[in-house]
């Protein structure tokens, strides 16, 4: 069947190439853009099939869209191999004649002199399996194969290179199983096409890449201006961090994210998670903290890693290094803050001392003669029962408001300390000798851990005895309905710990907070100064040691309390 031979004008070129354009122009994906150029060549030109190849980013893409009742595609990555001069070339799945030509025509090592080769690279015929056999005849040619059955599937075929920026990009095959289809004029027009094919492709590539860049620009400005929010919390931060994702990446609508911090995950909603995924991870301070993750919920086609760019591996790390500074920021801040709490707490203490030790000298003398005479008049012998009741009420309270003055100046710091060598052991058992048995009256267990061989520690044993009873009352007071009190002792490599833990009501963080605060109780009135935990606090700053709470509202408390280990001075000696 002889074909009539079709003639187009230049109103079809800029018809054609129009089209092209205008397609390049949205920023198609890859795989849509070859898809529908394709399409559009299969209709224009009447051929059975259209095939493309196409090299970028260092890989071979290859399309073939056929004329049929169904019109069907096919979308490959081709394997590659590096010749000997190190540039990138498809391996042939078949390796037919036909795949071949293909490659020679890609790489532009074609023969003009083998018809029928043409001078600018490129390949036509309207008899194929003639000029395979003249091919095949000659000698020197490098088309020594069997002729298959899948050589001859198409009787007409044009190759022509995809040129741009003065290299080969791709080629386009155009099929037909009728002899003779192509007159050269067609093929020539087919010429001045791919011209504007390649410039399509390299537009199409920027509009992609601009595009993408765009969404990238979008998605770290986003994180920038969530981390500059005031009063935000790291976790609101990474909250909003994830939901910037999705957006940032090629197929935004079936992406879904994830960021685990600390064995914490943060999650797009909705959240699925998927074996195509493109993963990072998070380092903070050399150490491995998290990752982040993007998913997709379908398959997609192989791109530059998987389904993902290679741009896209760019912008995940440099999320995770964002997110790595937000952390440190965050951490500087609130170590900041601890600072300067701990600053005004000091400075609190500091004021408050000052006016406790001239309250103290104050009351000293007047509760020193009340504390007198009440002792005599309670000496006297002919006073009524009434009047030595009253007397003694009197001289308990001047006995109490006494001990209150104590604590005050001992907070004040106005009692020096008489610091010695001691074994907190023992110090801490001559204080239960005391203390256990309103333990047991209160139906509360004590349960010694005492570590053996402990170290001993330059220290007032008046004071530690004192740290230990406040810490004891403080327990009994949490265990109205009895409990555990368990006290243990250990060493570490510089300190030696006291370790005060009991089963009690526990406390909340906001109490947690003001509990070395003077004068600051949950006690009711008249069962507490609210002085017991500052001075407690005041004495372990003095022997130069740190005092650490945890507690939990029903669950009870622990108080941590770290005594430096100092070598013996000269100047000290024991009593």
């Amino acid at each position: 069947m002889i074909m009539k031979k079709k003639e187009y004008s230049f109103d079809d070129f800029l018809t054609l190439t129009h089209r092209i354009m205008h397609l390049a122009f949205q920023g198609l994906l890859r795989v849509d853009f070859l898809r529908e150029v394709s399409g559009i060549l299969v209709e224009f030109s009447n051929c059975d099939s259209v095939e493309m190849w196409l090299k970028e980013g260092g890989k071979f893409y290859r399309s073939e869209v056929r004329r049929s009742a169904k019109p069907g595609f096919h979308f490959e990555i081709m394997p590659v191999t590096k010749d000997e001069s190190g540039e990138t070339t498809p391996i042939l799945e078949k390796d037919s004649e036909i795949e071949r030509i293909c490659r020679d025509v890609f790489i532009g090592k074609v023969d003009p002199a083998l018809s029928p080769f043409v001078k600018d690279g490129s390949f036509w015929t309207g008899n194929m399996e003639a000029s395979l056999a003249m091919l095949l005849g000659k000698k020197g040619g490098d088309y020594s194969h069997k002729l298959t059955e899948a050589a001859v599937d198409y009787a007409s075929l044009a190759i022509i290179p995809v040129s741009a920026e003065n290299h080969n990009i791709g080629l386009l095959q155009l099929k037909s199983t009728h002899l003779d289809f192509f007159a050269k004029e067609e093929v020539e027009f087919y010429k001045d096409v791919v011209q504007s094919l390649g410039i399509a492709l390299i537009h199409r590539r920027a509009q992609v890449e601009l595009r993408e860049r765009v969404k990238e620009l979008k998605c770290l400005y986003g994180i920038v201006k969530l981390a500059e929010k005031p009063e935000i919390s790291l976790k609101e931060i990474l909250h909003g961090i994830v939901k910037l994702l999705p957006p940032a990446w090629l197929y935004p609508n079936i992406a879904s994210a994830r960021i685990i911090l600390d064995g914490e995950s943060h999650l797009t909603s909705p959240f699925q998670e998927s074996d195509q995924v493109q993963s990072t991870k998070i380092v903070v301070g050399g150490e491995l903290r998290g990752k982040v993750d993007v998913f997709y919920a379908e398959e997609k086609p192989e791109l530059d890693e998987g389904p993902f760019l290679k741009e896209e591996r760019i912008l995940i790390e440099a999320i995770a290094r964002e997110v790595s500074l937000i952390i440190v920021r965050k951490q500087a801040e609130e170590e900041k803050t601890r600072l300067q709490e701990q600053l005004r707490h000091a400075d609190r203490l500091a004021t408050i001392g000052q006016l406790s030790a001239g309250v103290a000298h104050e009351l000293n003398e007047p509760i020193g003669s009340v504390l007198g005479y009440s002792q005599l008049i309670h000496k006297h012998p002919d006073l009524p029962d009434q009047i030595k009741q009253d007397a003694e009420k009197i001289l308990k309270a001047s006995l109490h408001a006494r001990e209150v003055v104590k604590k005050l100046m001992l907070f004040a710091r106005q009692t020096p300390p008489k610091k010695i060598r001691v074994n907190l052991n023992h110090v801490i058992e001559e204080g239960l000798y005391i203390l256990e048995s309103r333990c047991a009256k209160e139906g509360i267990r004590v349960v010694r851990s005492f570590s053996k061989d402990l170290p001993e520690v330059t220290a007032d044993p008046a004071q530690l005895t004192q740290i230990l009873v406040n810490l004891v009352v403080n327990s009994i007071q949490a265990m109205p309905k009895g409990g555990e009190l368990t006290i243990q002792t250990k060493a570490s490599n510089e300190s030696v710990l006291l370790i005060v833990k009991d089963t009690g009501v526990g406390m909340s963080e906001n109490v947690i907070k003001k509990i070395f605060l003077p004068f600051y109780t949950t006690k009711d009135v008249g069962r507490g100064t609210g002085l017991g935990l500052a001075v407690v606090h005041g004495i372990v700053t003095s022997h130069g040691g740190s005092i650490q709470v945890a507690s939990k509202e029903g669950q009870g408390t622990r108080f941590e309390i770290q005594l430096p280990i100092r070598e013996h001075s000269k100047t000290e000696s024991r009593k």
